[in-house]
């Protein structure tokens, strides 16, 4: 009988190394599917945002007195707009600026938008100023 038998000697240690390998190569091919595999797309929450929520100042100067008009937004409409850091004097040198600003408030709250805002003539000039300075703040929280 001239049967050629061959006999295969596996270490232990050789089998366990190969099992971990495997086991590693696995976890690895998994976590790069799921990581460039869907693509990046972006979150459909994230994607409706109008703004980044938070509150954005922009400064107006009016001769040599320095405020800021704040707003507050959130991802979808805007809360609240105010002027702060509003000395006392410029307040009695500007009296049309705190209800000019609380009328073009109630608009822009109710509306959401700064377009098609009325205001009245005799604050028009303080009016323009303020809606001016509110579009450059909601610029800034523009999520594009």
């Amino acid at each position: 009988m001239s049967s050629k038998t061959k006999i295969v000697v596996l270490h232990m240690k050789e089998v366990i190394y190969t099992g971990i390998f495997l086991v590693l190569a696995v976890v690895l091919a998994v976590v790069l599917f799921l990581m460039f595999g869907k693509g990046n797309k972006a979150d459909p929450a994230s994607a409706d945002a109008i703004y980044h929520a938070g509150v954005y100042t922009t400064p107006i100067t009016l001769n040599d007195n320095t405020f800021d008009v704040e707003v507050t937004v959130d991802e979808d409409h805007i809360n609240s707009i105010s002027l702060v850091n509003l000395s006392e004097t410029t307040t009695a040198m500007y009296p049309l600026m705190e209800p000019a600003l609380e009328a073009l408030s109630s608009q822009i709250c109710a509306s959401q938008s700064t377009e098609n805002i009325t205001y009245s003539e005799e604050n028009k000039y303080t009016s323009m100023l303020l809606l001016d300075a509110i579009n450059q703040a909601l610029d800034k929280a523009r999520a594009d």
